[in-house]
């Protein structure tokens, strides 16, 4: 069976180019999803949940069904799996034919060559930063006479985002500072109570 899903990514936009080039095509049975590329996808996951051997998902462009070339990857591996096949009308992908099932290999190898460039920008990245003196790792604890300088500069006037910056700690901790430092303040003793304790 045919089966075309063709995705537009505003109510606004027009989905009649994308119907017109299934129709010519002789897809007659087309979902069509108004959602960005960023979102859910809900209808996409139905119709592959459908497919199965003999059925063939026709696309109009390959950008209508992938957010990038691995999820683009991942769906065709889902779409084989399921044994049915793939088209796209306006690319030279058609997992019906040797061509095409040789550009879905190219996909692949593009898209772990991408990955590869990926993790070594990552790499020297991390190299150069660690060469700039840049500390890894969780912040550093301040010690509990560095709590209170942070509560006492705060208290005095001083903004929270340069203190806090100043001593390289996140701008949530002076709260956990102050309820922490207001729980071990001296409470008040009930001097009934402790004459009570005496022998």
């Amino acid at each position: 069976m045919l089966l075309g899903y063709g995705r537009v990514s505003t109510n606004k936009q027009d989905a009649a180019l994308q119907e017109d080039a299934f129709r010519r095509a002789g897809v007659h049975q087309v979902i069509t999803e108004k959602w960005s590329s960023v979102g859910q996808r809900p209808e996409l996951m139905r119709l592959l949940a459908r497919l199965g051997p003999g059925d063939e998902l026709v696309v109009w462009k390959l950008d209508r069904m992938g957010r990038s070339l691995q999820d683009l990857l991942a769906i065709l591996d889902r779409i084989q799996a399921t044994g049915a096949a793939f088209r796209s009308l306006t690319e030279p992908i058609d997992t019906r034919t040797h061509a095409g099932r040789l550009m879905f290999s190219i996909l692949g190898a593009v898209a772990e060559f991408e990955r590869s460039i990926i993790r070594e920008r990552s790499t020297a990245g991390i190299h150069a930063a660690i060469a700039r003196g840049v500390k890894w790792g969780p912040r550093r604890k301040l010690s509990h006479h560095e709590e209170l300088e942070v509560l006492h500069l705060i208290e005095s006037g001083w903004p929270a985002s340069v203190v806090c910056d100043a001593y390289g700690i996140a701008r949530t901790l002076p709260y956990v500072y102050r309820v922490r430092h207001s729980r071990h303040k001296a409470r008040p003793i009930d001097s009934d109570k402790t004459a009570r304790r005496k022998p």
